[in-house]
């Protein structure tokens, strides 16, 4: 059974956070960048370690699997493929994943992750691909019996090539996990790799600059601005601010911005009807609730948004902005398996056997108009 380690510490969500703050400031060095990834790299270490050795601690293995029958089952090429990592004490050569490991990780992306969650990954197996798209009301069309419809539908559906980036993560194993046998050096890499690759793809699917940085395009940004060699994509203006006055003026804010998101950057109209889905930073998404929170005749609180919002909390959205856009039209790739391979290079830690993940993506809106950025009030703190 792959057991599930979610349960993360403390000192991992604040490092997390402080990642967060460093990346998306654009005035961020490099050096500040790595020095902050690394931090949180060590705390997830330390977050996953903790969490098997209290969980094995506190039961025996017969007992773990016992209180764990709702999780997956290894197969039996999975058992094999983690028996030679502890054979072998890590991934001696370059190994790509079971297949069926690497669709665990993304459904864990999906189903773990809010924003990650409306954002459909499409796996088109390769580096290089070749994406076909169609606007979803489009693909049908009328005409004679005997017209010809190819030149029809040649302007309903795109074909583009894309590179994907390369994205890399560490996979640090402690040298005493194997131990453990081979469940649960596959609930540690799995979940490993799924965290990182999580806060990755979140940052990117919305601040990444695009292929100047080998990233994807993020949500943030212009598509319609010339793009600078060196800084890629530059981020939007804000379409407009939201004040949140009173009950009227919200309804009337919250319906400008799904009549902007209602139409393409070439004019024609979209249904966005339960499609909209705002992107909070969580310091600001409190004041956003207690907007939209009240108690039912039965004493329970309810918070709803109008129109159906989806509201989405995410460290890397910026504090006094909310992101708006259109969530099935962010298009988002993966291919090339999730390859792991020992780390060579200078980086040693005493205690550790350090190995690098690697996996292809890209993503990027599918015009201007999918996402438009709001600025929030100010308020003030909260008295204590």
């Amino acid at each position: 059974m792959v057991m599930k380690l979610n349960n993360h510490t403390e000192n991992y969500e604040q490092a997390k956070l402080n990642y967060a703050n460093v990346v998306k400031n654009e005035e961020s060095t490099s050096e500040q960048i790595e020095t902050a990834w690394v931090a949180m790299q060590d705390a997830l270490v330390n977050s996953l370690t903790t969490q098997i050795t209290n969980q094995v601690s506190s039961n025996t293995l017969d007992q773990v699997v016992l209180s764990n029958r709702g999780s997956d089952i290894l197969t039996a090429e999975e058992t094999r493929f983690f028996n030679e990592v502890v054979k072998s004490d890590g991934f001696q050569d370059e190994l790509v994943l079971p297949e069926t490991i690497e669709e665990r990780i993304y459904d864990d992306l999906t189903s773990e992750h809010p924003l990650l969650s409306v954002i459909n990954f499409r796996n088109l197996g390769t580096i290089t691909l070749t994406a076909i798209t169609s606007e979803y009301e489009g693909a049908a069309v009328w005409g004679p019996i005997f017209g010809d419809i190819k030149g029809q539908l040649n302007t309903v559906f795109k074909q583009e090539k894309i590179a994907q980036s390369k994205l890399t993560a560490f996979v640090v194993l402690p040298k005493d996990l194997a131990k453990f046998g081979p469940k649960w050096v596959a609930a540690y890499v799995q979940t490993q790799i799924t965290e990182t690759y999580a806060v990755a793809l979140e940052n990117a699917i919305i601040n990444g600059v695009g292929p100047t940085k080998d990233q994807p395009i993020g949500l943030i940004r212009d598509l319609q601005a010339a793009v600078d060699p060196t800084t890629g994509h530059a981020k939007k203006s804000a379409t407009g601010s939201l004040t949140l006055e009173d009950p009227k003026t919200i309804i009337r804010e919250f319906a400008g911005i799904g009549k902007v998101l209602s139409t393409k950057q070439d004019g024609k109209k979209l249904n966005v009807n339960g499609k909209v889905a705002l992107i909070i930073n969580p310091a600001d998404a409190w004041d956003l609730k207690a907007d939209f929170t009240i108690q039912n005749t039965l004493g329970d609180y309810i918070t709803k948004l109008p129109f159906n919002f989806t509201l989405i909390e995410s460290e890397f959205a910026t504090e006094g902005e909310i992101i708006a856009f259109v969530k099935d039209r962010y298009d988002a790739y993966r291919g090339g398996g999730v390859e792991v391979s020992e780390y060579k290079e200078t980086l040693a830690m005493e205690d550790c056997n350090l190995h690098i993940a690697k996996t292809f993506a890209f993503g990027k809106p599918r015009d201007n108009k999918v996402a438009a950025i709001y600025t929030l009030p100010a308020t003030e703190p909260a008295e204590v």
